[in-house]
């Protein structure tokens, strides 16, 4: 039996109202020189706010710079090639997944120490150990993995607590999603070590979810950070990351996707998809017809009932797709790389029979409204 030599680094994070008090004692071993990068409107929400505490410090901010509108390798370069970020001894990534993930894919690779101050709660990217790259037309490109996430995160809870909820209902799709497609992905499977931890960590991006979902929303659309959308937001941001770390830590996305992102992804040729809907949005909608294609009836009509209290999509109208756009996807779907390592061949057929029963569970709704 072969023994691997192999290292983990997972996820280091703060969370709280005032747990930017807590810059300088974890950030300033690594230098005194901040840039500050993130998206416009992260930047607005958050600097004053990481100043305020960075000022009681003894690091000193240089300059605060937008990432852009994407992350794409265009705009790494364009932000390496800044003065700014090669006198800063560290930055500061602020904002939502494509600010993180750009800056990320800038700092990471660079062994430049990078910290984490998420903004909304849509993803795991603030945690996480890889990027997801766009091209410039917003299509989506590939993901891009790293040894390590960031050096920390910093998740200040009044922030999120104050952030627009669609970015908190979105991430939730996203949450759940890594349950069902970690499970499906590693059935029937002897696992390595890492493999067997991320599959199992999985199911605690599932549990808060069903148990605090409604009311965590309900509270973020009130500015209120309760222990039911700390919940949430935990699930989200940091379990989500961890099990991501260890189901790609062979840098495939052999057991951290599947289906449903398989879903979202050949709908990303539609630009409505990036234009005016949310990642997780769609991965959620993607999660009924990856159980629906795994014959999981009863965990179906958990996440249908979650999809209908939250407002999730649950029919292709919501995401604005036809039923001559999906029949084009149900033949690009089963050649994605998500879903090349599932335990069965995903078919064209597979998916319209998924399709056909979505729609039909919604028609039997509709008849009992």
């Amino acid at each position: 039996m072969k023994l691997e030599n192999y290292q983990v680094y997972l996820p280091n994070y703060s969370i709280g109202d005032k747990i930017y008090g807590n810059i300088g004692s974890v950030c300033e071993s690594y230098g005194k020189t901040v840039l500050v990068i993130g998206g416009k409107k992260a930047l607005a929400a958050a600097f004053d706010k990481i100043k305020a505490y960075v000022d009681r410090t003894n690091l000193v901010i240089l300059g605060k710079e937008i990432y852009g509108e994407n992350c794409t390798y265009a705009a790494v370069e364009r932000l390496r090639n800044l003065p700014l970020y090669k006198e800063a001894d560290m930055v500061f990534a602020v904002g939502g997944g494509k600010a993180l993930d750009t800056v990320k894919c800038l700092c990471i690779p660079d062994e430049k120490p990078v910290f984490a101050f998420p903004t909304i709660a849509s993803n795991c990217a603030a945690c996480t150990s890889v990027s997801i790259l766009y091209k410039e037309d917003g299509t989506f490109l590939k993901p891009h993995f790293f040894t390590r996430p960031v050096m920390h995160t910093f998740i200040d809870t009044e922030i999120l607590a104050k952030a627009p909820s669609v970015y908190l209902w979105a991430g939730m799709g996203d949450t759940y999603a890594k349950y069902y497609e970690a499970a499906i992905s590693a059935r029937g499977e002897t696992l390595e070590h890492y493999t067997a931890l991320g599959v199992a960590t999985s199911s605690l991006c599932h549990t808060p979810l069903i148990q605090y979902g409604k009311q965590a929303l309900a509270d973020n659309q009130k500015g209120i950070c309760s222990h039911a959308m700390e919940q949430v937001v935990l699930a989200i941001i940091v379990t989500t990351a961890i099990a991501s770390i260890f189901l790609t830590k062979d840098c495939t996305p052999d057991y951290n996707s599947g289906l449903a992102h398989g879903v979202f992804y050949a709908l990303t040729s539609y630009p409505v998809i990036e234009e005016k809907h949310l990642h997780g949005e769609v991965v959620g909608f993607g999660v009924l017809i990856a159980l629906l294609v795994d014959h999981q009836y009863e965990e179906f009509e958990k996440i249908y009932a979650l999809n209908r209290s939250l407002s999730l999509p649950t029919t292709l109208e919501e995401i604005q797709i036809t039923p001559e756009q999906w029949e084009e996807c149900v033949t690009r779907i089963p050649e994605m790389s998500d879903v090349a390592h599932y335990p069965y061949k995903v078919t064209p057929e597979m998916l319209r029979q998924a399709m056909k029963e979505l729609y039909e569970r919604n028609q039997s709704n509709q008849r009992n409204l």
